[in-house]
């Protein structure tokens, strides 16, 4: 749960920041939101979760 908060709280800031800096406007922005929330209700929900945590877990692996 406090990997997709964190996640949802990153996505949000780089999208007002890609909004603020004109990268993107509001209304493709919205589409995205939009396109991403009904996603999240279809099959293939699980899959992209598991393929996320599979990248988070490979990244966390990572020793600098």
């Amino acid at each position: 749960m406090a990997l997709s908060l964190s996640v949802v709280v990153l996505l949000l800031i780089i999208l007002v920041v890609l909004i603020r800096g004109g990268s993107i406007k509001a209304g493709p922005a919205v589409v995205a939101i939009l396109f991403g929330f009904f996603l999240a209700s279809t099959d293939i929900a699980p899959s992209v979760n598991r393929f996320l945590n599979s990248v988070a877990d490979m990244i966390a692996q990572i020793h600098f």
